[in-house]
């Protein structure tokens, strides 16, 4: 992910994770905390649900453990974004561009953490409850729940949030959130029923339901707007942050609420401690680095290793006013990739495909524009226990023999596929260039005089990259003089970010780089990225796949009850999606890169899975004034 245009990590115990408005369900699997449930009525009632193994935090836990719970509250968080504009507040539509973190404002009835995988506890409720066959929820929310605009949160607001995202919301989440969760009743007040698809697997049905957003109905119907347009005014959630300034394409500030409901709450103690969080808008990564320098903004996740490696050098910095440092990242890797559109003709074949990422030279990307920072990103699950490896075991096999006839023949006879190194040397290895022309000429696209491939029809095979920033030009020029060697006619076209995000959504587009980040304990969003029925309709499957067998794997991943029958259905759809070749994996690092100035303070040690620079670091009041004395920013 590190070369991304400044992305900003995903906060795996916060909603805030969702950045760029992208709304997943999380699948998690239901067993009890050992003593934290108890029967009532023929009910099980709970604290919070783990998907393999005991919760972390029994129903008394005071505190996180890798939060200060003693963290003070004040000051400011500033980081830049660089990634394109934004013209909305409202993150659960196609229309327009919303602003980073505009899902701040809203919170769901469980949430998760930083230290645990496929663990969720109460927020907005107080209780979970539902029968053993798991058929249905009960969600009782808090008596002093609130919005921030002061009313009650109720269920009724949770059946709005529900039916209206059901009904109106972005595509793909429509078509996931409907295949586990049949309907919702209000029972009172401050308990909503949800009903599952007897059909859905059980892993997965609770923490659907529960990591629902919830909206206040009331500022919905006061906008007098659609639930599909864009706006500026968000609508009304119960979250610590609210909106305090915007200035669309220039800049965003939320402030933290002071009179947040749930600000005393155990698993809320210790975070969200700034007083204000600002997001700096530039015009490119460029410009944004240059105000890091100049104290515009104080925090920085470094997405460049160029910057990493030889821009480090500024006075802020050789005066101790800034920190860089280099803090451990357990976090899966994000699948940042090169994406081939499936839905184009020119592509169908794999061979084709295959042969356009042979002409990527990783070793010699990593080492000359890198600096030999980063690691190749091959699985699809890559950092985990999850990845595919060598040939397919006996118990993949299981799963893998009744789709034989679906499936390409290498899945059985070769190992995993995986791109062969390079020449770190030169930028065309020619070994690989013999191989790729070889596959293009089996695919039926032939050299002509001019040293063009052409089809029987006498086409050329074209081929173009879309981008909209100019940090990946240094990578992506290489490659495309890499391809037209071997005869493909290779272009860059640089767009604006109105126009990347219209033609991304058109699926008007040969190859983009784009994100596939997997979960530890993947469910339902797998059918997001991969399914065929979110082929043509969803965000997140850039690349089109629509693969029977796929969708086949995607619910024996869905359905495993234990950690054994996932980690065997992962890999399985790991090695089958590797060999649809459909993507040209790129890099990873195993660190933050992070450099800001010396104002902030975190717990030590970071939790595994989060660096939580938003949600549980603070800022120091007495080091901040000395910076401003000294005329740092």
């Amino acid at each position: 992910m590190r070369d991304r245009l400044s992305r900003v990590k995903t906060i795996p115990c916060s909603n805030w994770g969702h950045l760029t408005g992208w709304l997943l369900v999380p699948a998690i699997v239901l067993l009890l905390w050992a003593g934290a449930a108890r029967a009532q009525d023929d009910l099980i009632v709970t604290h919070g649900v783990s998907t393999f193994g005991e919760l972390r935090y029994g129903p008394d836990f005071q505190h996180l453990d890798y939060v200060n719970p003693d963290a003070p509250k004040g000051g400011e968080m500033s980081f830049a974004w660089s990634s394109g504009s934004f013209d909305s507040m409202h993150p659960f539509t196609r229309e327009g561009r919303p602003a980073v973190l505009s899902s701040i404002f809203f919170e769901s009835m469980l949430e998760g953490t930083a230290d645990e995988i496929g663990s969720a506890y109460c927020l907005l409720c107080e209780s979970i409850a539902y029968p053993e066959d798991v058929s249905y929820v009960i969600f009782t929310i808090r008596e002093e729940a609130r919005f921030s605009d002061g009313t009650p949160v109720t269920a009724d607001d949770a059946l709005f949030s529900y039916e209206i995202m059901r009904d109106e919301g972005l595509p793909s989440f429509r078509a996931a959130i409907g295949r586990t969760l049949a309907g919702a009743e209000v029972l009172d007040e401050r308990r909503i029923r949800f009903d599952f698809n007897p059909e859905a697997p059980i892993r997965g049905r609770i923490v659907s339901a529960g990591g629902l957003t919830v909206m206040s109905r009331a500022s919905h119907e006061a906008s007098g707007l659609g639930f599909s347009e864009a706006r500026l005014e968000p609508l009304v959630g119960s979250a610590p942050y609210v909106l305090h300034e915007v200035e669309p394409g220039q800049r965003v500030v939320y402030a933290r609420n002071p009179d947040y409901w749930g600000a005393d709450l155990p698993i809320n103690r210790g975070r969200y401690n700034f007083d204000r969080i600002r997001i700096e808008y530039y015009g490119d990564a460029v410009a944004a680095f240059e105000g890091f320098t100049a104290g515009n903004y104080l925090f920085r996740q470094e997405s460049s290793s160029a910057n990493w490696a030889t821009s480090y050098d500024f006075p802020a910095l050789e005066r101790g006013h800034v920190v860089k440092a280099e803090l451990p990242d357990g976090t899966i890797t994000s699948g940042q990739s090169f994406i081939i559109n499936l839905r184009r003709e020119k592509f169908q074949d794999v061979r084709v495909r295959e042969a356009i990422a042979l002409m990527f030279n990783f070793e010699w990307t990593n080492q000359t524009l890198f600096y030999g920072l980063y690691e190749w990103n091959d699985s699809f699950w890559q950092n985990t226990d999850l990845a595919a490896e060598g040939l397919p075991s006996e118990a993949e096999l299981a799963l893998l023999e009744p789709l034989r006839d679906l499936l390409r023949p290498e899945v059985f006879t070769e190992e995993v596929f995986s791109l062969p190194a390079s020449d770190p040397n030169r930028t065309l290895d020619r070994r690989q260039a013999r191989r790729a022309s070889a596959l293009l000429e089996e695919a039926g696209w032939l050299i002509g005089d001019d040293g063009l491939a052409r089809n029987a029809a006498g086409q050329t095979l074209d081929v173009e990259f879309l981008n909209s920033g100019p940090l990946f030009d240094r990578v992506i020029n290489p490659y495309v003089e890499n391809l037209r060697a071997i005869g493909i006619k290779a272009r860059l076209t640089r767009v604006d970010s109105a126009q990347m995000t219209q033609r991304e959504r058109d699926y008007d587009f040969d190859i983009i780089i784009d994100h596939l980040p997997m979960g530890y304990e993947p469910g339902s969003g797998l059918r997001q990225y991969f399914g065929s029925q979110s082929a043509n309709d969803s965000v997140f499957n850039a690349a089109g796949l629509a693969d029977p067998a796929v969708d086949a794997l995607i619910e024996h991943v869905v359905s495993s009850e234990t950690q054994e029958e996932l980690n065997v259905a992962v890999a399985a759809l790991d090695r089958v999606l590797r060999w649809e070749r459909f993507r040209v994996p790129q890099w990873f690092n195993n660190t933050h890169w992070v450099a800001y100035y010396d104002i902030y303070r975190y717990p030590e040690p970071l939790p595994p899975y989060a660096l939580g620079f938003l949600d549980f670091w603070w800022s120091d009041a007495e080091a901040e004034a000395a910076l401003r004395e000294a005329g740092a920013f």
